[in-house]
């Protein structure tokens, strides 16, 4: 259930509102003003991949503001979306006649270079966020570098804590358990990795730990995370009483509250052993 990439992005989502910043100012206004966010390699007249592009160009717009870590590393995942689009629209025969197959190509190939500039601007930072980054793509220097960080007090975030849980979710799954809830306790109201909820249900279970992860699993569902089919299908998986399951689900309800708040502390699950 890890995900290793699930949180790579910290408290950022990728389907921002495009209508809310065609709003603030017309991003062809924005384009001709700022040449440094170099809109003529986007293929701005092209119809296909408008969300994407748009998305990317303001976010570009933030970055030329503060050309930080986390702000190129979000580029970067912009960068990726607006790639995903262009690789479909490449393959799209146009019907009418010009240059815009060509163009689109430009554009692809220009998304392939913006990436390889920025992994190399992101990969020559020692920050925690840049290395677990840099980790996810592939850079096993980068992976060593970030897991000789712990035990340094620099990885007390929500995000570089479930990065460890990913690395020890496979030869220490208890360890994994108190990594996960420590994410869950530095997480902020409005900012919950989802993949820590549905992780920590699915190893209690290979534990054993079977109130747990039903607790975990009933937290899921009031965050409505799970697609739970039935309540019949839980009293297979997890045959409690009805009492049992009753003071369960109570204290799924007030860790839920919690989450929500931000406010979440390990003293809310139960110890059962």
């Amino acid at each position: 259930m890890i995900n290793l990439k699930a949180f790579s992005v910290v408290g950022i989502s990728l389907t921002l509102i495009t209508g809310c910043f065609e709003g603030r100012v017309n991003t062809k206004k924005l384009c001709a003003e700022t040449p440094q966010l170099r809109c003529e390699k986007l293929n701005m007249n092209d119809g296909q991949c408008r969300i994407p592009r748009t998305d990317l160009i303001w976010h570009r717009n933030e970055t030329l503001k503060n050309p930080s870590i986390d702000n190129k590393i979000t580029e970067f995942h912009f960068v990726d979306e607006y790639q995903k689009c262009l690789e479909l629209a490449a393959q799209i025969e146009p019907t009418k006649p010009g240059n815009k197959k060509q163009n689109r190509f430009n554009a692809l190939m220009h998304s392939y270079d913006e990436q390889e500039k920025l992994l190399n601007e992101i990969g020559q930072s020692d920050r925690p966020e840049a290395l677990y980054f840099m980790w996810t793509q592939g850079d096993k220097r980068a992976k060593i570098q970030f897991l000789n960080l712990e035990g340094s007090g620099k990885l007390q975030t929500a995000e570089l804590q479930y990065a460890l849980a990913t690395y020890y979710t496979a030869m220490d799954k208890e360890k994994t358990l108190r990594l996960l809830e420590n994410a869950l306790v530095l997480t902020k109201k409005g900012q919950l990795n989802t993949s820590v909820i549905e992780s920590l249900a699915s190893v209690n279970q290979a534990l054993g730990n079977n109130k747990h992860a039903y607790i975990w699993v009933l937290v899921a569902k009031e965050l409505e995370l799970a697609a739970i089919t039935s309540e019949r299908n839980l009293a297979v998986l997890y045959p409690f009483s009805d009492e049992e399951t009753q003071k369960m689900q109570a204290i799924a309800s007030r860790i839920t509250d919690a989450i929500e708040d931000g406010h979440y502390q390990n003293s809310l699950l139960p110890d059962y052993k």
